[in-house]
């Protein structure tokens, strides 16, 4: 037999895993504790000698394992750990396999929350280098000999830049470093990082594989591309069996047990819901996104339109080499920057809200809101524009949303 296409393993996985009762889904497992017929078996939970157990839901219950093991299965890797958050997901990552005194390159092209935390990395005394990722010689010219880790988006929210994704993982290779690939954008559906030598990935879960606006998590996936044997900052605890889960256990018990940023059971089933109709959800949006990116590059009012599927991208080849598809992510600016914030409020069907991979189409003026606290000078270092509007398309047809951006845009 062939193997089978994604959502077909994905809406019947719960079930081949079995489930109690005959259900077709895992249930939501709301105990905090977990009992043991015999006390060996509890001390074997807590030493990790007995796999798949369960003792206290900080660190994981039977309903987010269920969740792990379908993301596991997306991003083709060898284990995962949930969290509350995509940004705890990212803070576990960099605070507990990183130590004062590491150097970590990361693109200078990304989130603005994230860009936020590596100022709190500084602060802990881990050196942040961010770099035009768009070109491996620039990751490759800030290397120093304490450089542990390279960090890069596989889209940059907002401004849609592409790193050489598949240079950067070989340069890691050859120099031991760990390659880690924030693919919430993109997604498993569209690109999977190992392609290109990432040792973990992070997803946001509650965008497309959510996809609802109705769940917060995030997701670490170790995707076998790093062998952790060679790992200065792993605690001796964890250097017990298969080494392939050295760094999943890490994280596992610094960002969950120890930092406390554990998904709950109640999240964790909805996101599991979501991630049923993730592909049939991240087709019709990347389809109405690159119509909605190419009617705004054609409009006279708009002076820039930024996603990786149109031909006028800088790294449009590099998207087309490595993504499926472009996703929902888009941005543009209007020539007249002083009728932006009139524009997005003509408009009738995006809502103006902060978030992407909805159902919904949302709209945010950049600046403003959510690179604010970067700062003009952060902002202008991030290529982010006074009037930068980001949209994340949504399930609306796409005509409706053609014709809501007609009436709204400035006649010229």
């Amino acid at each position: 037999m062939t193997e089978q296409g994604i959502t077909t393993r994905i809406v019947h996985s719960d079930r081949h895993g079995g489930v109690e009762h005959g259900g077709l889904h895992k249930p939501i497992h709301s105990s905090v504790q977990y009992g043991f017929e015999r006390v060996e078996d509890l001390i074997g939970v807590f030493q990790g000698t007995v796999k798949g157990g369960f003792n206290y839901a900080r660190q994981g219950t039977p309903t987010t394992a269920a969740l792990e093991r379908k993301i596991t299965a997306l991003e083709q890797g060898v284990g995962t750990v949930c969290f509350a958050s995509g940004m705890a997901a990212l803070s576990a990552v960099f605070l507990t396999l990183l130590r004062a005194g590491d150097h970590l390159i990361s693109s200078r092209f990304v989130f603005g929350n994230t860009n936020s935390l590596f100022g709190t990395l500084g602060e802990l005394g881990i050196a942040v280098s961010k770099v035009d990722a768009g070109s491996v010689a620039a990751v490759e010219a800030a290397l120093r000999p304490s450089t542990r880790m390279v960090f890069v988006e596989t889209v940059a929210n907002p401004g849609t830049q592409v790193p050489d994704l598949a240079a950067i993982g070989d340069l890691c290779r050859r120099r031991g470093l760990l390659y880690v690939v924030d693919n919430t954008v993109t997604s498993p559906l569209l690109f999977r990082p190992r392609t290109v030598g990432a040792g973990l990935v992070v997803n946001s879960l509650s965008k497309t594989l959510a996809g609802h606006g109705a769940a917060l998590g995030g997701a670490v996936t170790d995707v076998g591309g790093f062998d952790w044997q060679g790992w200065p900052n792993l605690f001796a605890a964890y250097r017990r069996g298969d080494p392939a889960q050295w760094g999943l256990t890490q994280l596992r018990k610094k960002g969950l047990r120890d930092m406390g940023g554990s998904l709950s059971s109640e999240q964790a089933h909805q996101i599991g819901l979501g991630a049923e109709t993730a592909a049939l959800r991240v087709a019709h949006t990347s389809a109405t996104a690159l119509a909605v990116a190419r009617f705004l590059a054609g409009h006279p009012a708009v002076a820039a339109v930024h996603y990786p599927m149109l031909e006028s991208h800088p790294q449009h080849a590099l998207a087309k080499a490595h993504f499926s598809a472009g996703s929902w992510l888009l941005s543009f600016e209007l020539r007249d920057a002083a009728t932006t914030l009139a524009t997005i409020d003509r408009l009738r069907i995006p809502i103006k809200a902060t978030g992407l991979g909805d159902t919904r189409t949302l709209v945010i003026p950049v600046a403003p809101t959510i690179f604010w606290e970067a700062g003009a000078e952060g902002r202008a270092e991030m290529g982010i524009a006074d009037g930068l509007v980001r949209l994340s398309i949504g399930l609306e047809e796409g005509a409706d949303l053609l014709a809501d951006l007609e009436q709204a845009l400035p006649r010229r």
